[in-house]
């Protein structure tokens, strides 16, 4: 997204919430995770003092939010999840530079290392696109399917082209 509709990122650790950052994170994850997806489920699960949370404003609105956690947190690896992007922005790219941003935001505070994330299934081909695979463990939570996905360095799309570059270069 670019141009006049240029989205503000801030990464912030729970601490560094305001109070309004912290309701517009909680009334985006409500908004499509309860009433859109038409799930009631306990979102405050006690792991958001643990994170690092990714913002995204469009126009003055919270339009894309993650947290992200270093490994040992919510599996051996480091994670990513609350991926979440309000209705009137997805389509636009919002949502793929979301999880490049996750991304990058753990191996900028944790280093560069596998990410698990536990996805809805119906999104396996979108998180798939980002060098994500499916690692093979189908679970329902909440009555919606999910799937473990996991991300290597070497299997992003983008290191994978570096590294056939190197290779190049190399012979």
């Amino acid at each position: 997204m670019s141009g006049a509709h240029t989205v503000r990122w801030t990464l912030a650790d729970f601490a560094a919430l305001t109070p309004y950052d912290l309701y517009d994170v909680l009334q985006l994850r409500s908004e499509v995770f309860v009433v859109e997806q038409a799930c009631a489920f306990q979102d405050l699960d006690g792991a958001d003092a643990q994170a690092l949370h990714l913002l995204g404003h469009l126009g003055g609105q919270l339009a894309g939010y993650a947290r992200c956690f270093g490994p040992g947190v919510k599996y051996r690896e480091a994670s990513v999840g609350r991926i979440v992007t309000r209705s009137r922005v997805r389509s636009t790219g919002l949502g793929h530079d979301l999880v490049e941003r996750a991304v990058a935001a753990v191996a900028e505070r944790w280093g560069l290392q596998a990410i698990r994330i536990g996805a809805q299934a119906r999104l396996k081909d979108f998180y798939q696109r980002h060098g994500f695979t499916d690692a093979g463990v189908p679970y329902v939570e909440d009555g919606i399917d999910h799937l473990e996905m996991l991300w290597q360095p070497a299997q992003s799309p983008a290191a994978s082209t570096r590294a056939s570059a190197d290779n190049r270069r190399q012979e």
